[in-house]
């Protein structure tokens, strides 16, 4: 149990791991979203208690299962991003292997937290058939309209679709261990929602309509349940660029020792310039590498990102890579130069040999990169494991 204050609302809540769930005996999804896996961000967990509060108050009749988690209680509770290792950079390969064999030491809260909520995600995956929705809800430190960040997948894609908001593809290029990452390669459709800055009460309410449409989009509510055009309303009010897609052109990455700090004043999806100083590094200026516009500027003390850079994604684009996709057009790319198998839908790139193949070349088919060094990167297939089967009887799928 941990108490979980926000200063947005002036409100003290107590919550356990789940925050909620309601359980049907009807058939249909299980929709499972998680808030405050950073505790400096408790909008998302107040929202969480309003919806569980709100369904079961008002007999809202569900055909399915609704789960709300908190992710890292100790955070919390002591109002901290983390407490040594950032939970939400956990999710490897490697460590769930050690987890699933017990044998992950514990050295922090962190990873103590990262062992329940793997063991709750791993027990709603086993006992219930879903089809699966995983949304985290996070807010950012910078001064933000609402949006959605997602693996790039098409299954993730054409749900996501659905809300009012942008889109940014292909984080998880740049971000090692994300737990969405770990349930996209489990071939479930996942995404974060982020609602606002940490402690704006619109945080609150975003992320409280946010559910509520998501509910009726997985199909867990019929239509009427709720007043779906004002909550729909809510986000797209608050919303720029809605419905539009974004990829990330670059990051910069804070190394353990830098001393960065954000210039003043930079809100997310603001426009920037080549060549503007938008930071500064050990007291020298950090230079705009291209012009662009400039997603979640670090404005707090604990991160190791301190800002992307993205453009927007046209819609010929979006068409194309989603046509050679389902044409399975990816098949033809060990024939290329410099481009081999490394395992089952992971190829190693030769960046020298095949470099004439840019990145976004490899990202329209469904590639994300990892670099290994120098010469080579592997990329790894996003739609290899998309349960998309499981998914083409709902609603929203045609």
């Amino acid at each position: 149990m941990a108490k979980v204050y926000s200063k947005a609302l002036r409100q003290t809540i107590e919550v356990d791991r789940f925050i909620g769930k309601i359980r049907s005996t009807s058939e249909g999804p299980s929709v499972i979203f998680i808030g405050g896996i950073h505790g400096n961000e408790p909008a998302g967990v107040l929202a969480l208690d309003r919806l569980i509060s709100f369904v079961q108050n008002n007999k809202i009749s569900l055909k399915g299962n609704l789960y709300a988690l908190a992710g890292s209680l100790w955070a919390l509770e002591h109002g901290e991003r983390y407490h040594k290792q950032d939970l939400n950079r956990l999710w490897t390969k490697d460590r769930l292997l050690q987890i699933q064999k017990g044998e992950i030491a514990i050295e922090d809260k962190d990873t103590i937290e990262q062992i329940e909520l793997y063991k709750c995600i791993k027990n709603i995956i086993t006992q219930d058939e879903g089809p699966f929705y995983f949304i985290d809800l996070h807010t950012t430190s910078c001064e933000t309209s609402p949006f959605i960040v997602m693996n790039d997948s098409l299954l993730n894609r054409r749900f996501t679709g659905l809300y009012p908001l942008p889109s940014i593809l292909g984080i998880e290029e740049y971000l090692e261990g994300p737990v969405l990452s770990y349930i996209n390669e489990l071939g479930y459709v996942a995404f974060g929602f982020e609602a606002g800055q940490h402690d704006d009460k619109s945080s609150v309410d975003n992320h409280f309509a946010f559910c509520m449409l998501s509910m009726q989009f997985t199909g867990l509510i019929e239509k009427g349940e709720i007043d779906f055009e004002e909550y729909y309303n809510i986000l797209s009010k608050n919303s720029i660029s809605a419905q539009n897609f974004f990829e990330i052109l670059y990051r910069y990455k804070i190394e353990p020792s830098e001393d960065f700090k954000m210039l003043p004043g930079y809100v997310n999806f603001q426009r920037i310039k080549k060549g503007e100083k938008l930071a500064l590094s050990n007291s020298k200026s950090v230079i705009a590498e291209t012009s662009s516009r400039i997603f979640m500027p670090l404005y707090q003390a604990k991160g190791s990102e301190g800002f992307f850079a993205i453009k927007r994604v046209s819609l010929f684009a979006l068409k194309l890579s989603a046509v050679l996709r389902n044409m399975g057009f990816e098949r033809l790319l060990r024939y290329l130069p410099g481009v081999s198998y490394e395992k089952q839908a992971t190829l190693k790139v030769n960046r020298r040999i095949a470099r004439f193949f840019t990145k976004q070349f490899f990202h329209l088919l469904g590639y994300r990169s990892i670099r290994l060094n120098e010469d080579y990167y592997l990329m790894s297939n996003r739609e290899a494991a998309s349960r998309t089967k499981e998914y083409e009887e709902e609603s929203w799928f045609n």
